[in-house]
């Protein structure tokens, strides 16, 4: 193999490594402008978008153990990949294919699963980590309340019946 290719397999294989996720995109039609827009709106969750050839891809996809990503390899290919906010990431492609019209999503890797392009698209309408994390402290908080609200309740009680037996007392006399 000449050195050439296996740089570029390295380089592949070294971006494929940086998270646990991938996405493939067919980046047809976007200028060098919104490819540097969509980079920096990336940047923002730490992730990357790199324009790769397909043979090196499926080459350093397969040294990495990824599956199978052929159904995915044809055309231009652009692989997204790092930070750890995978939905985030999903949303913002999303919103860049809503503004633009020009960015494909084709498939994606998660967790060494090839997922379609409608679940990176389902993977979009997930709330960010941040939200699940503040309702999983919601569901947590819950029962604390609860357990002191039927605490108080039993002195609460008590405090009732004793001001309506007062109120009762001073209207007899």
């Amino acid at each position: 193999m000449r050195a050439e290719k296996k740089y570029l397999i390295t380089e592949v294989e070294n971006h494929l490594r940086k998270s646990d996720y991938v996405i493939l995109a067919n980046f047809t039609g976007v200028s060098v402008a919104d490819a540097a827009d969509l980079r920096a709106k990336l940047a923002a969750e730490k992730a990357e978008y790199h324009v790769v050839k397909n043979s090196s891809l499926r080459v350093a996809a397969q040294a990495l153990g990824l599956p199978d990503l052929e159904i995915a390899l044809s055309g231009p290919t652009a692989v997204i990949v790092g930070g750890r906010n995978s939905p985030g990431i999903a949303k913002i492609l999303k919103q860049f294919f809503k503004d633009k019209q020009k960015l494909e999503v084709k498939a994606g890797v998660l967790g060494k699963k090839l997922i379609t392009a409608k679940q990176v698209e389902q993977l979009a309408d997930m709330p960010s980590l941040d939200t699940l994390r503040a309702q999983l402290l919601g569901l947590l908080n819950q029962p604390a309340g609860m357990f002191v609200r039927i605490i108080n309740a039993v002195p609460q009680g008590m405090v009732n019946v004793l001001q309506a037996k007062a109120k009762a007392g001073a209207a007899q006399a």
